[in-house]
């Protein structure tokens, strides 16, 4: 089963990535401090925005009775 948010996800990091200046793929290549910095920073950034996402994704099924 394919995760419902991962392409979110990515798109996420992608964008957080473009506004610091980085390309996702040119970051994976390196092997540098920086780059494992910036991966982090935008992994963090994703992970708060997805969590958003789900919150308020929860919130409005139980507005509508759902489980």
């Amino acid at each position: 089963m394919r995760d419902p948010f991962a392409e979110l996800e990515r798109q996420l990091l992608r964008a957080y990535l473009a506004g610091a200046g980085y390309e996702l793929e040119a970051l994976l290549a390196r092997h540098d401090d920086e780059a494992r910095r910036v991966l982090a920073d935008a992994s963090r950034y994703a992970s708060t925005k997805l969590s958003e996402v789900e919150a308020r994704s929860h919130y409005l099924h139980k507005l509508h009775g759902e489980p």
